[in-house]
């Protein structure tokens, strides 16, 4: 058994903390748009964010020491953007009750092994071009954010560069170290705006029925198990970890059953964020990478304790900020899945289609784009590569 005060590394905080940062800073805003379109009041949104960062929080802690890997898990981002559009003529307790029966589901598909099961068709090349067309929106997003703030992008572009050929395991934090002080140097952070207030839950009572069920229960299960827990499981497998994938998603899904009376819609595996944990920046020994996601969720859990001041924080940090630090720390991580996915000339071309489906952003049916690159590059294996 690994320990933890061995294994834990600055790069490893910083690389938590960065995850984390991307993971509330890139998303929060759509739940705070999901909570209101179900009509909460300001306490229900501030239980919201309590709910799924102190579960984020938890499962990312308990999930990572028990197996030793870094074992990220996040909240259903495509899927409060499904609620802000399926919220029309549906109640909190009904949206809460259709909440409690897709964590069942959840649950249920852990404890069966049947989502294990789908992931173990999907060939390695595969998941390697779906991980890296997840991720690539991330790093063209930075560099497109250097026309409209060339100095502070630029800044840590160069820190980037600078970082990989002198201090490759501290990049990431020169490059979000830059980041921070020419922000602060330009007068972009606004901290003294920020209200600390800590967040508390609220209960709000379920209520079952067919407009929660089929409004809110099927449409938010499908969408957490195909746009989230897929490229979840591809981003553990593509970074060379072999976590069990059943009891994670059962433990997801026990999570959000406890949680979605206070706002707790949906946690899954989590593959942007857990991809900065799984990186060479957490650590270049892939053994002791697993502190990372540890210390993500403390710094979750901390975010939960003080929900009530998320709203400021967002406001704090310059958007072309968070766009950087996630685009170049996840450089390192598309190039090596790029590299998985081209390097079988056999798999290259469904690979690629894969690839290019997944980064397109494609959405049909209330499906992200991840599930439908796996679909595409299933269809090009099927009609292109001759059966063996």
């Amino acid at each position: 058994m690994r320990s933890f005060q061995r294994d834990l590394s600055l790069s490893a905080v910083v690389a938590g903390f960065v995850a984390m940062l991307v993971g509330v800073t890139s998303s929060i805003v759509v739940v705070f748009q999901a909570a209101q379109a179900l009509g909460a009041t300001p306490a229900q949104v501030t239980s919201w964010i309590w709910s799924i960062c102190v579960g984020t929080g938890l499962t990312s802690i308990g999930l990572s020491v028990w197996y030793r890997r870094p074992v990220l898990t996040a909240w259903a981002t495509p899927g409060a953007a499904m609620l802000v559009s399926a919220a029309a003529g549906v109640t909190m307790p009904e949206a809460i009750g259709g909440f409690i029966v897709s964590a069942l589901l959840i649950t249920l598909s852990g404890m069966t092994g049947l989502f294990a099961r789908v992931m173990d068709r999907i060939p390695q090349p595969l998941a390697a071009g779906l991980l890296g067309g997840v991720l690539a929106r991330f790093a063209l997003d930075a560099f497109g954010a250097m026309p409209g703030d060339p100095g502070l992008v630029g800044a840590m572009f160069l820190a980037y560069l600078f970082g990989r050929r002198f201090w490759p395991r501290y990049a990431v934090p020169g490059v979000l170290a830059v980041g921070l002080g020419v922000a602060w140097a330009l007068g972009r952070m606004h901290l003294d705006t920020v209200d600390w207030r800590l967040g508390t839950p609220v209960w709000t009572t379920p209520e079952f029925t067919l407009r929660g069920l089929f409004g809110v229960a099927l449409p938010l299960f499908v969408v957490t198990m195909a746009s989230q827990n897929l490229p979840g499981v591809a981003a553990q497998r593509a970074a060379g970890y072999d976590t069990p994938v059943s009891p994670v998603i059962a433990t997801t899904g026990l999570t959000t059953l406890l949680l979605a009376p206070f706002g707790g819609y949906a946690l899954n595996l989590a593959a942007i964020t857990a991809s900065i944990c799984m990186s060479r920046e957490a650590h270049e020994d892939p053994a002791r990478r697993w502190p990372s996601a540890v210390m993500a969720g403390v710094f979750y859990l901390g975010v939960g304790l003080a929900a009530g001041a998320v709203a400021g924080l967002i406001g704090a940090f310059p958007k072309a900020l968070v766009l950087a630090v996630a685009g170049f720390a996840l450089l390192g991580t598309i190039g090596g899945g790029l590299g998985v996915a081209m390097a079988d000339l056999r798999w290259r071309e469904p690979a690629l289609v894969t690839f290019l489906v997944t980064l397109s952003g494609l959405s049909m049916a209330g499906i992200g784009s991840a599930f439908w690159g796996v679909v595409a590059g299933a269809v090009c294996v099927a009609i292109t590569t001759p059966r063996r």
